[in-house]
């Protein structure tokens, strides 16, 4: 049993001298810096990417292993979409943590600049994570994209299904 698997987890206190705010920031492209300077082991920001979760109480981003936690920042999405993959019936998208989940793309909208975004990691205790589309992963979208008479809004064809996806919240 890890200490994350204590239900008092989250609220034991840092360790003496220590605080749980860090000055780990996660850019808008899924990079991860310290103190300024990028995470260049890529191992490591791996691993980093993994540990995203959100603290049960306040809801602020964290970084997790089970054995400790940090508070750190979080730029634009939790998450990135860094390609995706087409099945017969469905959309996969492999994420930024390395994990894969199909993708509900009801739960899309397109944010500043044009990039979309999409709810992930559907969790009862934390809820969900949205992750933006790396560009890689959005042209990959070419094929399912349909014409749409209104200007600010795209139009995606899975399965016999015509999905809108606007700007704001889905």
């Amino acid at each position: 049993m890890k200490p994350g698997d204590h239900p008092e987890f989250f609220r034991f206190p840092a360790p003496e001298g220590r605080s749980r705010e860090s000055t780990i920031a996660l850019d808008a492209d899924g990079m991860f810096f310290h103190d300024g300077a990028p995470v260049d082991h890529d191992k490591l920001a791996r691993a980093m990417h993994s540990w995203i979760s959100r603290h049960p109480d306040d809801g602020r981003f964290i970084l997790t292993n089970g054995y400790d936690w940090t508070y750190f920042t979080v730029e634009d999405a939790p998450f990135v979409v860094r390609s995706i993959r087409a099945t017969d019936d469905d959309v996969i998208l492999l994420l930024s943590d390395g994990t894969e989940e199909k993708w509900a793309p009801e739960t899309t909208r397109i944010g500043a600049n044009g990039a979309i975004y999409a709810r992930v990691k559907r969790d009862a205790k934390v809820g969900t994570f949205e992750a933006k589309f790396s560009r890689h992963a959005q042209l990959a979208l070419a094929p399912f994209l349909q014409p749409s008479s209104e200007p600010d809004k795209v139009m995606i064809s899975l399965k016999n299904r015509r999905i809108s996806i606007a700007a704001g919240s889905p």
